[in-house]
């Protein structure tokens, strides 16, 4: 049996990617913590590999969140997220490693880019200015995946999840994303019987999300069968507008109040929208959970997990 690390493993997509392998059978599957392994530290990634002798590592971890804090901490979305891959394929590849699992992200995309939005088109411009730090991260580790594949014949694989949501998301108020962050702002609203919610720009953008459940059960069926240089799209083929987003939301916690928008803050990219065919060709890929159902577990799980 596989020995298999899954760095995040405790955190949002991590922890359901390590459900979804033992889901399957794979009883030797690794979390490392990162008050002891500090994956920015080369000597705390060797004694990783030294502790845990993995034959595969999947590498979900990420130093990330929303808009505003990406815009405010941009040294350390860059630094963080590129130091942790680059440790990880080093030692990796030192150590035999057979097989290592990048995530990617939307936000490695260019600002500019067809629509629905093909692998190929990942280099073509500048990622969105207000998420440009971390894009640039994990698009530069897709390219290292590539690097390490052609010199030391590592088995680097990528994939790259839109928008995720779901149970075990961040709802903190700085590091929180688009649906976790319009859940707990409604739920609070409701709560204290507020007459409105304010979110950020005029809710034009578009986004696409996938349900955190079907993006761990693609990531694991990469593992299994997927062994090419090209990184794979995940999405849902579901496009909303945010504002359509915040009503969908609203709905599904029930909040009676108004939606105001604050144009003076930024909407980010205008329009995502993944092309998955080559995800569909190769894993057999095809998300179970739509959006609607998607948000009412999610809003369901973050009233029952503050209770």
């Amino acid at each position: 049996m596989k020995q298999i690390i899954v760095t995040g493993g405790a955190g949002f997509l991590g922890s359901h990617i390590v459900d979804r392998l033992r889901e399957l059978g794979y009883i030797d599957v690794f979390v490392p913590l990162s008050s002891e392994f500090d994956l920015r530290n080369p000597d705390k990634v060797r004694a990783m590999y030294y502790t845990y002798k993995p034959n595969i590592v999947i590498n979900p971890a990420a130093k990330c969140g929303g808009i505003g804090w990406n815009q405010a901490n941009p040294a350390i979305s860059l630094y963080d997220n590129l130091t942790i891959g680059l440790n990880l394929m080093e030692e990796g590849r030192k150590n035999g490693l057979e097989k290592f699992v990048q995530l990617g992200s939307v936000c490695g995309y260019p600002g500019i880019v067809p629509f629905p939005t093909p692998e190929t088109s990942l280099w073509d411009g500048y990622p969105e200015p207000t998420n440009a730090s971390y894009g640039i991260a994990k698009r530069t580790l897709i390219a290292t995946c590539q690097a390490y594949r052609r010199q030391y014949g590592l088995n680097a694989i990528s994939v790259l999840p839109t928008n995720l949501y779901g149970p075990r998301d961040r709802f903190g108020p700085t590091v929180s994303h688009v649906v976790p962050a319009m859940i707990r702002k409604f739920v609070d609203a409701k709560n204290r019987g507020a007459d409105a919610v304010t979110f950020w720009g005029l809710g034009h953008a578009t986004r696409e999300f996938i349900y955190v459940t079907d993006c761990a059960e693609a990531v694991v069926k990469a593992m299994e069968v997927y062994n090419k240089p090209e990184p794979l799209n995940l999405g849902s083929g579901e496009e909303i507008r945010i504002v359509d987003l915040a009503a969908a939301i609203r709905n599904a916690v029930g909040f009676e109040g108004a939606i105001v928008w604050d144009s003076s803050k930024p909407d980010g990219q205008q329009r995502r929208l993944f092309d998955c065919t080559r995800a569909k060709e190769e894993l057999g890929f095809s998300p179970k959970v739509m959006l609607q159902e998607g948000l009412k577990k999610t809003v369901d799980w973050y009233i029952r997990a503050r209770a």
